[in-house]
């Protein structure tokens, strides 16, 4: 999620990040003026905090009301929107006005992109805190990105920029030495078992995150952290099974899973043991794309698909 050591980053990546965002920019102004050719569907009501979850429901009345923050949600595009959202206005000015751009290339970014135009406003969970943060709130906008972050003294330093992210503090009780071991216990038969991750009797299922953590239904989680770089690390041993848990576990549907770095061991042999190279759908550079459908709504469904 962030640079291991500061380096210089070229200006043509900046450049294209920059466009990236003001391309977005153009889409919400097209789509408002041409906004007259769509159905008479109802949209759907911003929330009263930019990292409150959105439900699809509308209100029955809502036709006949008129709405009193027109431009608060990009899913919504009322024919009255002139303005950027606000969170987007921010990234076009953060990302416009620093020379550190994020870690993943244009093209990896470019593969959640896609899925956050479908599903966005969403619950998005990334584990790991970084310059690519602001980046995927405002990719969300009106939905709820949350970030999971190792680092308290890193937390601190990206709230005085950003102090809109919403981000907690997590603890990683494992190393990257020990990833052979944890692999092995991956395979037993404790860990092929769906649950909520916890009550979990597997070992690498994550039992510390807030309880809200749990109890809310991801639609994307990102994982690009825990350190992983150096044997002594905590690794993403477990946050790669335990996003996988999470998948399976929801009540209905499918989860989109990320995981980035896969040109390394840890995240490359535990992405697809875990996440299961069946749910495989695209890899793009060193980012992975899984589709995890939920376990429980079919009874029997083995653990990865045969």
């Amino acid at each position: 999620m962030r640079s291991k050591t500061p380096s210089p980053t070229t200006n043509t990546k900046l450049i294209a990040l920059c466009f990236f965002f003001f391309s977005i920019l153009l889409f919400v102004v097209w789509s408002n003026s041409s906004s007259d050719h769509h159905n008479n569907s109802h949209p759907i009501l911003p929330p009263t905090h930019e990292t409150t979850h959105i439900s699809n429901s509308s209100n029955s009345d809502s036709e006949s009301e008129p709405q009193s923050s027109p431009c608060e949600s990009l899913s919504s595009l009322p024919q009255t929107c002139t303005k950027a959202p606000p969170s987007l206005s921010n990234a076009l000015v953060h990302y416009a006005t620093t020379n550190i751009t994020p870690q993943q290339t244009l093209k990896e970014i470019s593969v959640s992109l896609r899925v956050l135009e479908r599903k966005s406003p969403c619950n998005f969970l990334v584990f790991g805190l970084g310059h690519d943060s602001l980046m995927w709130t405002s990719l969300n906008h009106g939905g709820r990105t949350v970030f999971l972050e190792e680092d308290k003294s890193w937390i601190e330093q990206i709230r005085e920029k950003q102090p809109n992210l919403e981000s907690y503090h997590v603890s990683y009780d494992t190393k990257v030495h020990q990833a052979d071991t944890l692999m092995e216990t991956g395979n037993g038969e404790e860990c092929k078992s769906v649950s909520d991750p916890r009550f979990s009797k597997c070992e690498l299922a994550l039992k510390g995150f807030p309880s809200e953590i749990y109890d809310m239904e991801w639609d994307l989680i990102m994982v690009d952290a825990p350190t992983g770089y150096h044997d002594e690390a905590p690794g993403r041993m477990s946050a790669i099974y335990t996003a996988g848990l999470m998948g399976r576990n929801r009540e209905n549907g499918e989860t989109d899973v990320f995981v980035h770095d896969v040109d390394r061991v840890v995240e490359d042999k535990f992405s697809k043991t875990f996440l299961c190279e069946g749910y495989l759908v695209e890899q793009e550079g060193r980012l992975r794309h899984f589709v995890i459908p939920s376990h429980r709504t079919r009874l029997g469904r083995p653990f990865c698909p045969n």
